[in-house]
């Protein structure tokens, strides 16, 4: 059984690094069909052709994209990313500088995010058909039919237009206390939460109602144990895995609205880095930033597998 569970997250290891691998393909072709050309963003419309054709072979753009592709993906399975075509520096340095703060925004959403959303979820299913019940699913649903941007843009008319409570930018060198550090972040990390909260409630809802309606749990119930000894006993156990995969799925989400997320309040993160690099025509920064986001989607589709087999008996013989 033991083997047979190595064999199995060994697969999902080597299929994860193949979809890597067609994502970085898919990754370099398209960006090598965006308009614009990063040598002619460089020199400006004044530029003669001439000087346009030097820097282009001095950035390699006029070798065959194969060849090109090939070369960037050695020196990314390296460590490598190349450099930045806009201000020749290393990819990887420009990054570094500005992960962290991506890491730190996604952190805080998640830690606010998860409880709350488990909370709502077992709340749900626990009462289903209740007032409650229904009244969490409208309120969940129509949270889920908003987009991010338009709850950023309310947000930042009610709280920093209107009351003046809270800056419209998130500006981090503005973060000298744990005051300031709230006031900063609080816009940004609710309007990701929004969204967030509400899909995993959702999700988490649908995994515990599976397990209620299971045979284990109606013997439970015969014996008299007490609605939340029978969740927090006998279901909640059983639904690690799917939790673990509905929260996996719902942070993954983060990747995608924190570019929008971080372009309205001019968060200094990856997402805004790799907007203005898309500005800029800087295809190299573009391809890094771009394969930081799927490595790290990947990294948590992944760990919710292997959270499912380690939770699920089943999975595991």
């Amino acid at each position: 059984m033991k083997a047979h569970a190595q064999r199995l997250i060994a697969a999902r290891l080597g299929l994860a690094l193949l979809t890597l691998l067609l994502v970085s393909a898919v990754v370099f072709a398209i960006t090598g069909l965006l308009p614009g050309d990063a040598a002619q963003q460089a020199l400006g419309q004044a530029a003669t052709p001439e000087a346009v054709a030097a820097l282009r072979h001095q950035f390699g753009l006029d070798q065959p994209a194969l060849q090109r592709y090939f070369e960037w993906l050695f020196h990314i399975v390296s460590g490598n990313f190349g450099t930045s075509l806009s201000n020749n520096l290393p990819v990887s340095e420009l990054i570094a500088t500005r992960l962290p703060n991506s890491l730190v925004l996604a952190g805080l959403t998640a830690l606010v995010s998860v409880p709350v959303a488990l909370l709502i979820g077992i709340s749900s299913a626990m009462f289903r058909g209740s007032l409650l019940d229904r009244t969490l699913n409208v309120l969940t649903l129509s949270t889920v039919a908003v987009p991010e941007f338009l709850i950023a843009t309310i947000a930042v008319l009610i709280f920093a237009v209107k009351l003046r409570w809270l800056p419209a930018l998130s500006y981090l060198s503005e973060v000298h206390s744990f005051g300031a550090l709230l006031r900063i972040y609080a816009m940004p990390v609710m309007t990701l939460c929004c969204v967030i909260v509400a899909q995993m409630a959702r999700m988490t809802r649908a995994a515990v109602l599976d397990q209620l309606n299971s045979s284990y749990v109606e013997m439970a119930v015969l014996k008299g144990a007490s609605p939340a000894r029978v969740v927090l006993r006998h279901v909640l156990p059983n639904t690690i895995g799917p939790i673990a995969n509905a929260v996996a799925l719902s942070l993954s989400y983060l990747f995608g609205g924190v570019v929008i997320v971080e372009s309205i309040f001019n968060y200094p993160g990856l997402a805004s880095l790799m907007v203005d690099a898309v500005t800029n025509r800087d295809m190299p920064l573009v391809q890094g930033c771009v394969m930081v986001f799927c490595a790290a989607y990947l990294a948590l589709v992944l760990i919710a597998d292997l959270c499912q087999i380690v939770s699920n008996p089943r999975l595991r013989r």
